[in-house]
């Protein structure tokens, strides 16, 4: 196991700790509040209560593809179920996408007929809610920065602490004005918000599924880092990649000087220490190509670094 996999499975056990807290954060707050809105009659917190467990289920998948992605590679899936991850978070994704959709439905039928509510048990759920959510943010913050799938997790649990805000501004503006129909304003706020992260997640998940160049690489700077390297004449047929959030691969032609063979390997360290070091790459897959060999004839050969 090299520096880069050994790093990888360590993030992926600390993920798999934060993700397991804030599951357990999310569901019991989801039944917290379920009870809250019953006895306050408030279909705020029947709708945030609905929010928690549809963050509950996507906490759930998240997890599930965090283990998936540490099964071993086979012969028919060469890289593993890395990129389950990614599609559990192409998932969440879409979830919060329907969430918000619900959200805005809510709020227009809030807006038709304003519900009567009992706001002082309101507010007391709708902050227990909120501190909840803040420690279960505070525990995916790191992670989110990794991995797109906790990023999904993280950004449920931010529509969920948007929403503990909401419900406590509408019942503080219920309790003072009597004015109900705050309460599906807020809610449309806070779907926006949501909206725009979740559009965001989506975005990343079908780039990375389509094998975009990860955002944070720039493939002119690569190329010319490589050509750099003493020995190199050319790069050229290169192709850079995400396999899975923070792993990426690299693949490319390198025409060479004519030179003996055992040189190659040489060049090819020193391109893997430049990927790895300067890039965080630790898949390489490189072709050498010489103009001319002993024979005049072009030559093709190759090596693969993981």
């Amino acid at each position: 196991m090299n520096e880069h996999d050994h790093t990888h499975h360590s993030f992926v056990r600390a993920n798999e700790n934060r993700l397991l807290i804030a599951l357990a954060i999310t569901g019991l707050m989801a039944v917290v509040e379920l009870v809250g809105g019953l006895l306050s009659n408030s279909l705020a917190l029947l709708g945030d209560a609905a929010h928690m467990f549809t963050d509950t289920m996507a906490l759930g998948l998240s997890l599930f593809a965090l283990n998936l992605a540490k099964r071993p590679a086979s012969e028919s899936k060469t890289f593993g179920y890395l990129r389950a991850e990614i599609l559990a978070a192409l998932i969440n994704g879409m979830i919060l996408i329907l969430v918000t959709v619900f959200i805005f439905y809510e709020a227009y039928q809030r807006a038709l007929d304003p519900p009567e509510v009992h706001g002082s048990l309101m507010l007391i759920v709708a902050a227990i809610g909120l501190v909840a959510n803040l420690i279960g943010i505070s525990v995916l913050y790191s992670g989110s920065r990794q991995n797109l799938n906790v990023k999904g997790a993280f950004l449920h649990m931010w529509g969920d602490a948007i929403s503990s805000v909401g419900v406590i501004v509408a019942g503080i503006i219920i309790l003072l004005t009597g004015w109900n129909i705050a309460d599906p304003i807020l809610s449309i706020l806070i779907g926006i918000i949501i909206l725009r992260g979740a559009i965001r997640l989506v975005w990343e998940s079908v780039n990375i599924l389509l094998e975009a160049v990860p955002k944070d690489l720039d493939i002119g700077q690569i190329i010319g880092e490589i050509k750099s390297i003493d020995g190199l004449r050319d790069v050229h047929d290169i192709h850079v990649w995400t396999i899975t959030s923070g792993v990426y691969a690299l693949s490319a032609h390198l025409l060479i000087e004519d030179q003996l063979l055992s040189r190659t390997a040489e060049i090819s360290e020193r391109i893997d220490h430049v990927l790895s070091q300067k890039f965080g790459i630790g898949h390489s897959t490189l072709q050498f190509e010489c103009e001319e060999c002993q024979n005049n004839l072009a030559c093709h050969f190759g090596g693969e670094s993981k």
